[in-house]
This record gives C-alpha cells, sequence and structure tokens, in this order.
C-alpha cells in the first residue's frame, strides 16, 4: 500500500518537474522567437532606407542640371565672370545684323574699346562682309549657333551640327574656329557641356544683363550694367535682333557706360583676354 501511495506520489512529482521544466522552456523560446523576429524587422527597415536611398539619387540624377549647378559642376569650361580685376567685358550677341551692328563698332572705336561679338551663322552668310569688319577693328569672334535654337530643348547632335555649321563659315571668312560658345538664351544640357569640354570650348554666359533686348531707354540701359557691374564681369548687349527690334537705346547707352566704368577705375578687355584663354580652337 505503501509502495502504491509512494508511486503516486513520485509521479506527481514527475508531472510538477515536467511542467516546471516546459516554464523553462517556453520563456527561452519566446525571447529566441521575438530576436529573430527583431532581426527581421531591423532588416526590413534597413531594405527599406536601402530603396528610399535608391529611389531618391535616382529622382536626382534623371533630373536635369541647373546652370548654377553646372557652373560649379565644369567651372573650367562654363564661365559667368572673370577673375576679380578691375577689368570688364563688352560681348554683343545676336550679330552681324545691319541695323545695329556698324552703329556699335562706331562706339566702340570713337571710345578705342574692343569687345567680343558672338555671331550667329545665319547672319553670317546673309552679311559676311561684317563679320570681316567685326574681326579687322580687332574685335574677337564667338559662336552663337546656326539658328539660334534653345540647346535645352536640343539633343547633343543637334547641338554639335548648330555649332560646327556656324564654325565652318567663320573659319571660311577669317580664318580661325572660335573657342568661345555662347548658348542662345545662356540655356544649355550637361551633356552638350560635357561635348564641349571634351572638343576644347569654353561656354560663356554673363553677370550683367543689360536687359537692352527689350528695347529699353538709355538710361534704363545704363542703370541696368552700371548697377550690376563689378570686378570680372561680363556685360551682355545685343548687336542684332528679331524683326521689329529696337536697340537705340542700347547704342545710346554704350559711351556712357565706357566712360563711367573707366571713371571707376575698370579697363575693357575682350574675353579671351579676361578669363585668359585663346580665341581659336
Amino acid at each position: 500500500m505503501r509502495s502504491g501511495r509512494f508511486e503516486i506520489r513520485l509521479f506527481k512529482l514527475l508531472i510538477i518537474c515536467i511542467a516546471c521544466i516546459g516554464l523553462t522552456i517556453e520563456p527561452s523560446a519566446t525571447l529566441a522567437e521575438h530576436y529573430q523576429m527583431k532581426q527581421q524587422s531591423n532588416s526590413t527597415i534597413q531594405d527599406q532606407e536601402s530603396s528610399a536611398y535608391q529611389a531618391q539619387t535616382a529622382v536626382t540624377q534623371d533630373r536635369p542640371k541647373s546652370l548654377s549647378e553646372l557652373r560649379r559642376s565644369y567651372s573650367e569650361t562654363f564661365k559667368f565672370k572673370g577673375p576679380e580685376v578691375k577689368q570688364v567685358a563688352l560681348t554683343f550677341d545676336d550679330v552681324p545684323d545691319p541695323r545695329f551692328t556698324p552703329q556699335i563698332l562706331e562706339a566702340l572705336s570713337k571710345q578705342g574699346v574692343r569687345a567680343t561679338f558672338f555671331v550667329v551663322g545665319h547672319r553670317v552668310k546673309k552679311h559676311p562682309d561684317l563679320l570681316r569688319r567685326i574681326h579687322n577693328e580687332g574685335h574677337v569672334i564667338g559662336n552663337h549657333s546656326y539658328s539660334h535654337p534653345q540647346f535645352s530643348n536640343k539633343s547633343v547632335i543637334q547641338f554639335q551640327k548648330e555649332i560646327q555649321r556656324t564654325e565652318d563659315i567663320i573659319a571660311e571668312l577669317i580664318g580661325y574656329r572660335p573657342r568661345l560658345i555662347r548658348p542662345p538664351y545662356g540655356e544649355i544640357t550637361e551633356n552638350q557641356v560635357r561635348w564641349a569640354k571634351q572638343h576644347g570650348y569654353k561656354l560663356v554666359n554673363w553677370n550683367v544683363d543689360s536687359l537692352d533686348w527689350k528695347g529699353i531707354n538709355k538710361e534704363k540701359v545704363k542703370k541696368n550694367v552700371l548697377n550690376a557691374a563689378g570686378p570680372g564681369s561680363i556685360i551682355l548687349m545685343h548687336g542684332g535682333g528679331g524683326t521689329g527690334s529696337n536697340l537705340a537705346g542700347s547704342i545710346e547707352a554704350l559711351p556712357d557706360i565706357i566712360h563711367e566704368l573707366q571713371a571707376k577705375g575698370y579697363q575693357f578687355v575682350t574675353l579671351p583676354e579676361l578669363l585668359d584663354v585663346s580665341q581659336s580652337k
């Protein structure tokens, strides 16, 4: 009888021990599962963060660079101003134009100032003698495309053709191929800048805009230039325009602009002199 009771007690004790062991194992298994879940959660968060970063990077790479970003990325190729010296450069776009270019040349000759003229290819074809005159009077020729398109809407091949077609015409007339390019409207893409860099060109925009293309009067042109000009400034003016253009205010303002900046100690130079580059390739 006692043996039976002992066996029953021993059986109960065994059950209690098994239960205790189960309680001991259960938390351990739960902790392991919790750790595994936490690791999986961390991995998921890292994957999400990585995907978000990759998506953000892709958006950044797909977005076209702004002009200021291009200027920083290609500072040796894409210029907006010269060094901080008491020199400024007058530049005239959209030439040659028989309505305005001869008047500008006369004004510059009277002041003894040389400038840089960015020529449009199809206009050079119509007025080759005016291009020769600009060159013979000591001014520098730059390339302003053949048809004056907005390059930001053109492919690299189209950009290349516009530049080279104008370059061929210029070379035939005055004997050199310009190193300087000014994109119409100042707009250009990164791939076009890369092509220009690979082929030894310099792209030149401006940091002083006369806004003379608007047909504004003499005093407004003077104010726009003189209020913004400083050491190393590249001044944008125009020597030609479309049908109905009126550059009278710009032509009238030119002598005063020259006199007032010279009185402040500034020297007028061509872009190759200001940027220390050759005018030809």
